[in-house]
This record gives C-alpha cells, sequence and structure tokens, in this order.
C-alpha cells in the first residue's frame, strides 16, 4: 500500500457540480473533477483490507486497489493500463456506473468508501487528455467476420474484443448514429456524446466498421447475416418498455421515458427528430412515474426543458435513509437515494398506483392515485395491497412512463431468427458460451440478462467475445 494510513488521515473528498441554478440552464456535464493531486489523495485512501470486496462488487472485476495505489504514486499511465485490462471503457463507467464497488468498499461500512468512480473517471480522461489512448492493433488477421447488432456497450465491447482478436467486425445500428442506448437513452448533461465519438474514432482504427441506419429483420433480412457472416452477436438490449393498462392510457400526453428522452438527445445532437409530434415539458406539469434512473433522467430533463413542476411517482414503499450494514454490506443496499436531477426540484412520493388517466378534449389533465403497503410473507416475499379510501389525483399535463424494460423487442430480428426464449422472454443463453438455440449465433447484454446497467453489458460483451474466438478459432487468449 502506498500510505497504509491514508484513510485514517484522509477525508473522503469527491466530485462536485456546478450550482443548480447554473447546469438547469444547459445540457452539458456540470460534473467538477478534481485536480490530479487530490485523486491522488483520495487513492492514498484505499486501504490494506486483506479481502479486496470491491472487486466482486464491480460487474467488471477492476482491480481497484491497484489502480488506486498507482495514481497514487503518480503512475498515472500503469493506472491506465490497468482499467483497460477489464474494462473497455471506463469513461462510460466512470460517468453512468452508480458504483457498486463503492457499496462494497470496506471503508463504506462507515459510509466513507473510497472515491472509486471519480478515480476511475480521471484516469481514462487523463488518458485522453495525454495520448495515451491509442488504437491496438492485432498482430494479425483471421480471416473470419463477425456481425454485432446493436451498438451499446454490450456490442461495443464485444465488438472492440473481437477486433482485437484479429477477426473483421461490422457493427449494425438501427438508429441514425452508433451508440444505443449511450447515444439516445442518456442525457446530455449525464455524459456528452463526444466521449463515445472519441472512442469510436479508436475502434475504426482497430478495424471495427460502423454501419448505422439499418434495421436487421426490418430494413435487412436477418438471413443477410447469417449467410454472409461467420458469427453473430446479438447486442439489442431490452428496449421493450413496461406499459401501464390501465383507463385513459391512450390520451395525449402520456408517453414512455424513452421517447421524450431521446427527443431530447437528438435536439442538442441536432439531428431530425423523426416524430409528427415533439414531446416536450415546456410549461407543463410533469408527472414520471417510476423511481429508478430512467425516472430520474426524465427529472432532470424536464428541469431543464421549462417544466412549471415535476412530480415523481414510485410504486415502492420509500427506503430506509441508511441501510443496516450489518445486513447488506458488501452487497449494493437498498436506501434512499437522492440525484443531482431530484435536487434541482422534484417533488417525490412512494407507495402510490395510477389507477386511471383523466383527459381533456383527448388530452391528458390528471393522474387518479391511490396509496398501497407492502406486506412481506415468511419466505421474504412482498406483496402489496391497496389502501381503500386513500384516492388522490394530480393534475398533470405530461406524463412519463418509466417503469423499466421488459425484454427484447421481439418483433423483426428476434422472430425471424427463430431463436428460443427464456420464462422472461429474453434470449437464451448461458454465460459459459453466450451461445443461443441457432448456430453461429451469440446474444449479450440485456438481451440475455434483461435490463440491467451499462457496467453489467460491458461485463457481457467481452465475455461474449471470448467465446466467439472460441467458437471461431477453437481456442481464446481474450479475458473474460
Amino acid at each position: 500500500m502506498g500510505k497504509p494510513t491514508g484513510f485514517m488521515e484522509i477525508p473522503r473528498q469527491d466530485r462536485s457540480n456546478q450550482p443548480t441554478a447554473d447546469r438547469v440552464q444547459h445540457f452539458d456535464e456540470f460534473v467538477i473533477p478534481l485536480d490530479d493531486s487530490e485523486v491522488a489523495k483520495q487513492g492514498a485512501r484505499c486501504m490494506d483490507c486483506g479481502i479486496p470486496f470491491c472487486h466482486k462488487g464491480c460487474p467488471v472485476e477492476n482491480i481497484i486497489p491497484d489502480f488506486n495505489d498507482l495514481v497514487f504514486h503518480n503512475r498515472w499511465r500503469e493506472a491506465l493500463d490497468n482499467l483497460h485490462s477489464t474494462n473497455n471503457f471506463p469513461e462510460f463507467t466512470g460517468r453512468v456506473c452508480p458504483a457498486p464497488c463503492e457499496a462494497a468498499c470496506t471503508l463504506n461500512i462507515d459510509d466513507e468508501p473510497v472515491t472509486i468512480r471519480t478515480i476511475e473517471c480521471s484516469i481514462i480522461d487523463k488518458g485522453f487528455a495525454e495520448g495515451w489512448v491509442r488504437p491496438v492493433i492485432p498482430s494479425h488477421r483471421t480471416g473470419k467476420r463477425v456481425a454485432v447488432v446493436g451498438s451499446g456497450p454490450a456490442g461495443l465491447a464485444a465488438a472492440q474484443q473481437l477486433a482485437r482478436a484479429g477477426h473483421a467486425v461490422v457493427v449494425y445500428e438501427k438508429a441514425a448514429r452508433i451508440g444505443g442506448l449511450l447515444r439516445y437513452g442518456i442525457p446530455d448533461f449525464k455524459m456528452d456524446k463526444r466521449i463515445i465519438d472519441r472512442r469510436m474514432s479508436q475502434m475504426q482504427a482497430e478495424g471495427v466498421k460502423f454501419i448505422a441506419g439499418v434495421h436487421v429483420g426490418v430494413t435487412m433480412p436477418v438471413k443477410d447475416l447469417l449467410d454472409g457472416f461467420d458469427a453473430v452477436v446479438l447486442a439489442g438490449g431490452a428496449e421493450a418498455p413496461r406499459d401501464l393498462p390501465v383507463p385513459g392510457r391512450e390520451l395525449d400526453g402520456v408517453h414512455f421515458a424513452m421517447d421524450f428522452l431521446t427527443q431530447q438527445n437528438k435536439r442538442v445532437a441536432g439531428e431530425p427528430l423523426g416524430v409528427s409530434r415533439e414531446i416536450t415539458a415546456y410549461n407543463k406539469r410533469v408527472v414520471v412515474i417510476g423511481g429508478g434512473d430512467t425516472g430520474s433522467d426524465c427529472v432532470g430533463t424536464s428541469v431543464r426543458q421549462g417544466a412549471l413542476s415535476v412530480t415523481q411517482l414510485e410504486i415502492m414503499p420509500r427506503p430506509p435513509a441508511r441501510e443496516n450494514k450489518e445486513l447488506s454490506w458488501p452487497y449494493w443496499p437498498l436506501k434512499m437515494r437522492t440525484s443531482s436531477s431530484h435536487e434541482e426540484g422534484c417533488r417525490r412520493d412512494w407507495a402510490v398506483v395510477t389507477k386511471a388517466f383523466a383527459g381533456n378534449k383527448g388530452r391528458v389533465s390528471a393522474l387518479q392515485c391511490l396509496r398501497v403497503e407492502w406486506n412481506t410473507d415468511g419466505n421474504g416475499r412482498m406483496s402489496m395491497d391497496e389502501l381503500e379510501g386513500t384516492e388522490f389525483e394530480i393534475r398533470a399535463d405530461l406524463v412519463l412512463l418509466a417503469m423499466g424494460f421488459v425484454h427484447p423487442v421481439l418483433d423483426g430480428m428476434v422472430e425471424h431468427l427463430g431463436v428460443e426464449l427464456d420464462g422472461r422472454k429474453n434470449i437464451k443463453a448461458d454465460t459459459e458460451s453466450y451461445a443461443t438455440s441457432i448456430d453461429k449465433v451469440f446474444v449479450a447484454g440485456d438481451m440475455r440478462r434483461g435490463q440491467s446497467l451499462v457496467v453489467w453489458a460491458i461485463r457481457e460483451g467481452r465475455q461474449c467475445a471470448r467465446a466467439v474466438d472460441e467458437y471461431l478459432m477453437g481456442e481464446s487468449l481474450l479475458p473474460r
């Protein structure tokens, strides 16, 4: 360890944000990074804990104590190599990952974990600034062709690994630009899209070919992939949103969250919206149904668009302000989380169900809601009971459904391929072979595991790439 007593001497210091009044005026990133000297001090807080629980807290198993120590000793380039050995895109996770590694940190027992995500982001941003992030050109070409369908984090990770193994990789994306959820689902104030573009440039130099605007199974027959490639990786994500089929759902002004977020990201990028009617929160009373990250993104976007008010509803009960460490650590805890978007202006309410939407002249005007109570049986299963006499109404001009995603879109590619699905209608495959029921067709990311985190998508993309390499070559030197 660089400084064995660092965790006792140095207080936790994380990145700060621009003042709320300033940052809500724009869609740019607003996090203020720490300077290198402070990042080094934070790295010194990593203690000699014996068992680095942060390794297993991190889905890609970043070698966290090592890069913390390297940063403390001002060995930034070695820290970058260490980080890249497990994570293709730390610039993504350093911005949007919820940092389960920090929840698993031994110092989190006292609510003062090492600022792992900030250190990670500092390493990769310095790496790009110094010109250390360069193409990794394979020493040989295999002559094998691999198609990757979907350009989100799973598809990009698989594509980069396979290209570095010497395969000719083509990434197909149905949208106009590459990036999937990273580009169209995550607001620019959380991640500037130039972050994607600079990594794409590296991948193109490594031999990856990107083809956008091609919807496999719709504008391009599935047969073309099967006939033209030696292997196919499906990485299209879990894009079928969970709906709310209650009376009034058809009213104008009730929209899926991703339709709303995608439009705003296209505005920022100067892309055509490609829709007949814009969705905007300007001068509207907005209600967001769903308390997760997507709901939070809707809150921040609505505030920036000039909403009159923003209310976020969650069907689950209000979580505790602080987790019970004796029961939860080192696992991801259930506790109250307030995002930067919530701090910008939002009323939140829990244990609420929406029974119907009311409207006026075909447009939504209110939500008819009811409070619920959650109970847990002896087996730990939770059940919900509606509470009579708790009906209430919330006025609304725009309702955004942010209740998660249920499975991949099945129409088109998945249906035409005829791959076997699991019980949740995800594409069935294990985490060793990542092989579907169709020969030479593999699957990774949310299409296989269901809605999850960017960091899990990167892990699955990397592991799937190794499985594809083994399938094509009989063995693989790619890491899992």
